[in-house]
């Protein structure tokens, strides 16, 4: 997470991930490639949908939430390295629990990111590694969390 090793992580630490905007365009783009249900594919299939209005894909949500964190970690590294440090590389994760689409993300909606580390741990059996738990969201241009999921990936410690 944004180059630092597990022993420099703090729980309680948030970190803003940035911001992507939704366009009727895009949203219908992605829908098309990979979540072909009508009510993300047309104005029309939209207001037949659910919610009445063409809505983004919540995989298009949570990809954008994915974008927004390679960004930010790709950032925070360059930092490190240009200051003359050695950041660490995020390992993979294991997975995630408690996936929501909260409020549908229309055209128009710009979705703010964050991430805050909720818990942290040394493996055992993986010495040189530690898991940092996380609670993720995504709020809309009005303030209200239309995405969240927890999150957990593998750390390294800082060797020697």
């Amino acid at each position: 997470m944004i180059g630092l090793w597990l022993e420099e992580i703090e729980v309680g630490q948030v970190v803003e991930l940035g911001a992507h905007h939704f366009t009727e365009d895009a949203i219908i783009a992605f829908a098309k490639l990979y979540d072909p249900q009508p009510f993300h594919l047309s104005r029309e299939g939209g207001r037949k949908g659910p919610f009445g209005v063409l809505s983004a894909s919540g995989w298009h949500t949570g990809a954008a939430w994915m974008k927004c964190y390679v960004a930010t970690n790709q950032a925070a590294e360059a930092k490190i390295r240009a200051a003359g440090g050695m950041p660490a590389a995020p390992g993979p994760s294991p997975g995630f629990t408690n996936l929501r689409w909260l409020k549908p993300v229309t055209p128009g909606d710009t979705i703010s990111y964050r991430s805050t580390v909720t818990g942290k741990r040394e493996l055992k059996s993986r010495p040189s590694w530690g898991m940092v738990f996380s609670t993720n969201e995504g709020f809309n241009q009005s303030g209200d969390l239309v995405f969240s999921f927890e999150g957990k990936v593998l750390t390294p410690k800082r060797p020697g």
